[in-house]
């Protein structure tokens, strides 16, 4: 399950919505809601994740973790290793390789190493509109 898809799952739940009614309301396929759901599916187009944040009501902080998790949601993740220093190499095919066998815990405290290691990536920004 990705983490765009366990949210998506728990806003459909908590209001009590079936998945064929959200799916048909979205004018999507139901098996193509449950692979979102379940992180068979990589994250959906941004047309896609803003009727779900209109179909769910969801505004502001809502509507915006939603974005980002949707960001942060793909199943498949290449690794280009090309390039960088052998303890990078090593680090990466590590993680690949162990990645299933780590609990929660490791992972919190890995993502916490992580977070004090790497700055934030940037935001992209909205391009300014240009009037005629």
């Amino acid at each position: 399950m990705t983490p765009f898809g366990e949210k998506l799952r728990a806003l459909r739940a908590a209001r009590g919505l079936r998945q064929a009614d959200m799916a048909s309301a979205l004018e999507i396929s139901a098996a193509y809601l449950s692979a979102l759901e379940h992180g068979k599916r990589g994250a959906p187009s941004a047309g896609l994740i803003h009727q779900i944040c209109e179909y769910l009501g969801l505004i502001w902080d809502d509507a915006d973790e939603l974005k980002q998790l949707a960001r942060i949601s793909k199943p498949r993740v290449r690794l280009n290793l090309s390039g960088l220093t052998a303890e990078q190499v090593a680090l990466g095919n590590r993680l690949a390789k162990g990645l299933r066998a780590m609990d929660s815990a490791a992972i919190a405290a890995i993502n916490r190493l992580l977070d004090e290691a790497m700055p934030p990536a940037p935001r992209a920004r909205a391009k300014p509109r240009t009037t005629r």
